[in-house]
């Protein structure tokens, strides 16, 4: 059973390294626009924080080595994607990224470290943080909410990246998987939420994509019947000349 735990923990990693690094065509986009568009920064805000409690949790919980390391990394690939927030979004949204990125990502980072060091120890102090965890990757997996409500309203899918949302219930199934089987609930809970999520937003995107593809395909049949209606009385037209000269002959 450990064993396989391992195993599952490190397919875990994998696809959460692969979760992390799922924008970057997002954000090559904002860079090569130099604009960050429509796209919200609250996603990467949330991811921040949450790999910064997990990282914490993972070295404080014995035996979660899986856990720290996967969410350090995601501390380093996010906070590139929030610099980049603060470089290309509008006065406006750089100004809210900030606020967000001083209120969540450092003084809740640094109040909850000093706080559980200087009051709890031992279990509860792993408890608390665990209930912490849980919680913000609960917030973490329904942060895509505004993207998705974006979708609805606009119809369209362009700000709601595939692979995000592919790898977000990927994600959340693995290591749903990895927390029932080594009875981690503060894992398993968040995680389940999260496999749920990401099915609705797979539906979603399918929904969406196909009413884009189908409009885009009438689109298509329409320029095409327009062009033959303006081709057409060129032809017949041409046809009728043709057809005097040869009765004048």
């Amino acid at each position: 059973m450990t064993s396989l735990s391992f195993l599952v923990g490190v397919v875990g990693n994998i696809i959460s390294v692969l979760l992390f690094l799922s924008p970057l065509g997002t954000f090559c986009r904002i860079v090569r626009h130099r604009s960050t568009e429509e796209f919200e920064s609250f996603p990467y805000i949330c991811t921040l924080l949450n790999s910064a409690l997990w990282t914490y949790y993972g070295v404080t919980k014995p035996g979660s080595l899986l856990v720290a390391t996967v969410n350090g990394f995601g501390i380093v690939v996010e906070l590139i994607y929030v610099a980049l927030f603060l470089i290309f979004a509008p006065p406006r949204i750089k100004a809210k990224t900030g606020i967000l990125f001083g209120v969540f990502d450092v003084g809740f980072v640094a109040a909850t470290v000093l706080g559980t060091q200087l009051i709890l120890d031992g279990e509860m102090r792993i408890d608390v943080i665990g209930f912490l965890c849980a919680g913000l990757n609960i917030l973490m997996y329904g942060s895509p909410l505004a993207a998705m409500r974006t979708v609805m309203t606009s119809k369209s899918v362009e700000y709601m990246p595939f692979l995000l949302s592919f790898f977000v219930f990927l994600n959340g199934a693995i290591w749903t998987l990895y927390a029932v089987l080594v009875k981690d609930y503060f894992l398993g809970v968040p995680n389940g939420i999260g496999f749920v999520l990401g099915i609705a937003q797979l539906l979603l995107y399918a929904i969406y994509s196909r009413e884009h593809n189908n409009k885009s395909s009438k689109t298509s049949s329409d320029e095409l019947e327009n062009e033959w209606q303006i081709r057409e009385p060129f032809v017949s037209s041409s046809t009728s000349t043709n057809m005097d000269e040869k009765n004048h002959v």
